[in-house]
């Protein structure tokens, strides 16, 4: 798959939005999807289809594409005001004019001082390590339960999965899943987890996965279904 060194544009309403192009030698046909996380516009068309004439076509479902940028979640800055959901419950972010730039939780708000501006990236950081931490001490602490070695634990920001394991032992996650419930986070974990038994989906994964966990995993795949992609609205 190829993609073009430039991103052409569609109208919608009169406003220019960006179309990333992507060619591909398995594509029959053009295809127009949303990626939701990203908040981007994508256009597959086959290898030697006619650029112009697929962005027409593209143009043509205007109706489509404006449904679904209105589905799209409101972009959330980590700023003073902001709230956010942390392991499941909401908080608020509480900026203190001349307070320690210490940040600090208590209860349902994530209190701070420190310069006004610097608010989000320095809680999308709090989040981050907070995030490592705590997935870092639930894996080492469930894989030796269950007679298992992690390699190491790393966290990072991918937009189309919320985890993945090598068979090196090396776990990486998504940083947001300090944002969903425990029960949730924790079937991830066990997830990954599973796989260093079993490189692959089968019924002995599954098996697996549910053994580790302790509980039926579906309920926390349902969760992150249903509320998965609107977690990448916050930003720093």
């Amino acid at each position: 798959m190829s993609i073009e060194n430039f991103d052409p544009e569609i109208l919608i309403d009169g406003v220019a939005v960006p179309v990333r192009v992507r060619r591909s030698a398995r594509a029959k046909a053009y295809r127009l999807s949303l990626d939701h996380a990203r908040g981007e516009l994508r256009l597959s068309l086959p290898t030697r289809a006619n650029l112009q004439r697929a962005l027409g076509w593209a143009q043509e479902h205007e109706g489509w594409v404006r449904s679904q940028l209105a589905r799209q979640p409101a972009r959330v800055m980590l700023g003073d005001g902001a709230v956010f959901p942390l392991e499941g419950r909401e908080v608020r972010i509480g900026w203190i004019e001349g307070a320690s730039r210490t940040i600090r939780l208590e209860e349902d708000r994530l209190l701070l001082g420190g310069a006004v501006e610097s608010v989000a990236p320095r809680v999308l950081r709090w989040l981050r390590m907070r995030a490592k931490a705590v997935l870092e001490t639930e894996s080492h602490a469930m894989a030796r339960d269950n007679g298992l070695t992690v390699a190491s634990v790393g966290i990072g920001d991918p937009r189309s999965r919320w985890a993945s394991c090598a068979s090196s032992g090396v776990i990486r996650y998504s940083w947001r899943l300090i944002l969903c419930p425990p029960e949730v986070r924790r079937a991830t974990v066990a997830h990954e987890l599973a796989h260093l038994l079993h490189m692959d989906h089968s019924p002995a994964f599954h098996a697996a996965h549910k053994r580790i966990l302790g509980a039926d995993p579906r309920p926390a795949r349902a969760w992150l279904r249903a509320h998965g992609t609107a977690l990448h609205r916050f930003a720093g």
